[in-house]
């Protein structure tokens, strides 16, 4: 069985289906939602490479992997501002989270 870009498509949709679901579903846990975004990255990313893939081409491979870069930073600075955040308040509620204006 070989697999075409049509079973790469599905597995894609899955997993932004997946991440959309965990946002509106979750509204309370702000790591989940984080969690759900990195899917939701992880789906566009493997739409990315699989046409890539299927036009012969290297540039939906390589913004791939700057898209993979951007993902990691915004991962590590939104658990760094939970991290001071639980450290303020105590918890880290979403519905808290406008408390934070300065």
């Amino acid at each position: 069985m070989d697999l075409g870009l049509s079973h790469y498509l599905a597995v894609s949709a899955a997993l932004f289906t997946i991440g959309v679901v965990g946002i509106f579903v979750n509204r309370k846990n702000i790591i989940v939602i984080l969690m759900a975004i990195e899917m939701i990255l992880l789906s566009v990313n493997i739409n990315m490479v699989a046409f890539s893939v299927f036009n012969g081409d290297i540039t939906g491979q390589i913004f791939a992997m700057v898209v993979l870069t951007i993902a990691a930073a915004e991962a590590a600075v939104g658990l760094a501002i939970l991290v001071v955040f639980f450290r303020n308040r105590g918890d880290i509620a979403v519905e808290n989270v406008d408390l934070m204006k300065g």
